[in-house]
């Protein structure tokens, strides 16, 4: 039997996400399975364009082609499927998830734009292998610029199959159509289809909160943790004491022993099934202390920097701009540090797993790629995909860490041994140890300048995060920025904004130590080098609503500074002014105030993008300023809340969140990108406080 990690090489991209790319399977059910679920009525299928075409159309263009759409020679269909009840019931469906982002209530609200009926009569159905289309994991923030057109475009086309339907008609509803002929009606329209321009939006644009906002809010929805099943049963699972570690012996007959309890031993897996909880730590404890291991010699978090860059495959590459360096009227250079963040999510990994009689398992789990998991558990058991089925409901957040499906693997196994459900929830202690981490990355920066202070060269090279963020905005001739492999002493994987926070992290803390260099306000060295109209646009406005040219102006207290750091990611555009105070008995920095811009093309929906941003801002205060894994022979010795801080309410600054809407734009994804300039704001901040430059992430001054 295969493990989880035996799968690895599937999680990743061209840009190093560690993700899953969507199987390209049409993962569709028969009508007989939907009417099962849903009731009879209409189902309408519909092929949408590939995310290309959707790019280059445009918000509010007009696709045509075979099928509908066109523009592409090898569209990806990404299909947007519509349910309509004979009540004239909506139901809407997308494999794309809900894990606190916010696409719950941006799907319906597309749904009901084009439709031209209110968001509340759209009912959206997400992420169930079985009844669901594959639309890609949830990650990248692609659900807004990929998605979103494909359940507008195939709304679009029910609404005018309706209108065509009608004949002028309209008293005729949706519910008449679909209990009018299915097999006539149910056919894809080949004629154009028309999606509703930005200028026109009715629900679309406007503040719309969760459609399930008051399930959550009375604790009556039902995470996957809390799925509970007939005749369940509750698994732990016996962990290695150490990364890397071989089980070579143990001893279960006490745990066997034991009332209620089943134990599964499968190589170096062994986990028990019981009546509850405590009887299955209970028995893992009993376990424990036979359990013999072969520990190989592992790195500290001490080695980590020394160890990436000594483990590059390849070898660092030189500056192959020495000469330009060597000749130049100024030059710099400097090394930056990022550790291993974990996750943190409010709910740890969870899953429910359960066989029937034919074999057939499914799954209730919290996975933002529930196709890929669907894939991972097929693999694991050598059964044919058809036979697994992956339901998941609204999660407790995920930020990137929950693309893989180990613990949906291992409470399948349970129930596959014991023949009855089995709940698993990893602790808070094992989703520190063992869920993947955010990479690590040394990043070496080298630039040079002319006598007028211009960038005349620019050497940048990150060392194990990955790609995004690697190239800069910046006006420069002579660029090398690479991104080169290491082999990492933890498991990692995706992250919110991945490598683009270490990168942009570097990037913009480097900047401003060359404005220093060239005697120039940040502000002003910036906008020198910066061609980029939708980047130069943020800046100003948030140096605008900082105030940054008075600030810098007048006389401030000796131990407040203020910084900024601009980046543009996943086609949206951000600008971030901090200011800080620090406290000389404690040797520490508070940030104080936050003040961010941000720029995404046609925002859909306002009120949910003001939050992205600010939780955003807010997680990234963390890595910014204490979180680290840190771990010795193998072992994570911060490995909870107690230990590993995440920001507290205390730490949270007054922050100030300005949109710029560009209704003349596509829509851009706004998941990740508000997170990355936090920190070389506060850093740079951190600076003109102290004079003192910081080059490690979390930024602590002693």
């Amino acid at each position: 039997m295969k493990t989880s990690t035996d799968t690895m090489a599937l999680y990743r991209d061209d840009d190093d996400e560690q993700i899953i790319e969507p199987v390209g399977y049409d993962f569709g059910l028969t009508r007989r399975t939907f009417v099962q679920v849903l009731g009879a009525g209409l189902l309408i299928a519909v092929a949408a364009p590939s995310i290309a075409q959707a790019q280059e159309s445009g918000v509010g263009g007009r696709r045509r082609g075979g099928g509908g759409f066109t523009g592409s020679s090898k569209p990806v269909p990404l299909d947007a499927r519509i349910h309509i009840g004979k009540d004239g019931a909506i139901t809407v469906l997308t494999g794309k998830v809900e894990g606190g982002q916010g696409a719950r209530a941006e799907i319906t609200q597309a749904a009901a734009e084009e439709l031209r009926v209110p968001v509340d009569r759209v009912t959206l159905l997400m992420a169930d292998t079985e009844l669901c289309p594959d639309d890609g994991f949830t990650a990248g923030s692609r659900t807004t610029p990929s998605t979103l057109p494909s359940i507008r475009s195939g709304c679009a086309a029910a609404r005018q199959l309706l209108e065509k339907w009608r004949g002028g008609d309209e008293s005729k509803t949706y519910a008449d159509l679909a209990a009018a002929d299915a097999k006539s009606l149910s056919q894809v329209p080949g004629t154009d289809v028309q999606i509703t321009p930005t200028s026109e939006w009715k629900a679309l644009g406007k503040p719309t909160a969760r459609p399930n906002g008051r399930d959550i809010l009375t604790g009556a929805h039902k995470y996957p943790s809390d799925i509970i099943r007939p005749g369940m049963l509750y698994g732990k699972i016996l962990r290695r004491p150490s990364y890397g570690a071989k089980l070579t012996d143990v001893n279960t007959d006490a745990a066997k022993a034991m009332e209620g309890v089943d134990v599964v031993h499968d190589g170096d897996f062994v986990g028990v099934a019981a009546p509850n909880t405590s009887i299955a730590k209970a028995a893992i404890k009993a376990m424990e202390d036979s359990a013999k291991w072969d520990q190989p010699p592992h790195p500290s978090s001490k080695q980590l920097f020394e160890y990436l860059k000594k483990n590059t495959k390849g070898g660092v590459p030189a500056n192959p701009f020495a000469d330009e360096v060597s000749g130049a009227a100024k030059s710099l250079r400097a090394e930056y540090h990022v550790p291993y963040v974990q996750h943190t999510p409010m709910e740890p990994r969870a899953a429910v797993a359960e066989w029937d009689e034919n074999g057939k398992v499914t799954v209730w789990t919290a996975t933002q790629n529930p196709f890929g998991v669907r894939r991972e558990l097929a693999n694991a058991f050598h059964v044919d995909e058809s036979t697994v089925r992956v339901v998941v409901p609204d999660f407790g957040g995920g930020f990137g860490g929950k693309h893989t499906g180990e613990c949906a693997v291992e409470a399948a196994r349970l129930a596959q041994a014991v023949k009855q459900p089995v709940a698993l929830q990893w602790t808070r202690a094992e989703e520190f140890t063992w869920a993947y981490f955010r990479p690590a990355a040394v990043i070496e920066c080298q630039a040079s300048l002319d006598a007028s202070g211009t960038l005349t060269s620019w050497h940048f090279v990150n060392i194990n995060a990955g790609r995004p963020g690697v190239e800069s905005p910046y006006r420069c001739e002579k660029k090398n920025q690479q991104a080169v492999d290491s082999a990492p002493p933890l498991r990692h994987g995706s992250y919110r904004a991945l490598a683009a926070t270490a990168n942009n992290f570097a990037r913009e803390s480097f900047i401003d130590e060359l404005a220093a260099a060239t005697g120039k306000d940040p502000l002003a060295f910036r906008l020198d080098h910066i061609e980029i109209d939708r980047l130069r646009a943020v800046l100003e406005e948030a140096a605008k609503q900082f105030g940054w040219s008075d600030r810098r102006a007048k006389q401030r207290d000796a131990n407040v500074g203020v910084g900024l750091a601009c980046a543009m990611e996943k086609g949206s555009f951000v600008a971030t002014c901090a200011e800080v105070e620090i406290d000389p008995a404690k040797n520490v920095a508070r940030v104080r105030r936050v003040v961010q811009a941000f720029e995404c093309g046609a925002i859909t929906n306002p009120s949910n993008l003001q939050s992205q941003n600010m939780g955003a801002i807010i997680q990234g205060l963390g890595p910014a300023l204490r979180e680290a894994m840190v771990f010795e022979e193998g072992k994570i010795q911060n490995a909870s809340l107690w230990k590993y801080e995440v920001p507290r309410q205390a730490d949270v600054p007054v922050i100030e969140v300005y949109l710029v809407n560009r209704p003349d734009l596509s829509s851009a994804g706004a998941g990740e990108t508000p997170l990355i300039t936090l920190a070389p704001a506060i850093n740079n901040a951190i600076f003109d406080a102290t004079r003192k430059r910081l080059r490690e992430m979390p930024l602590r001054l002693a």
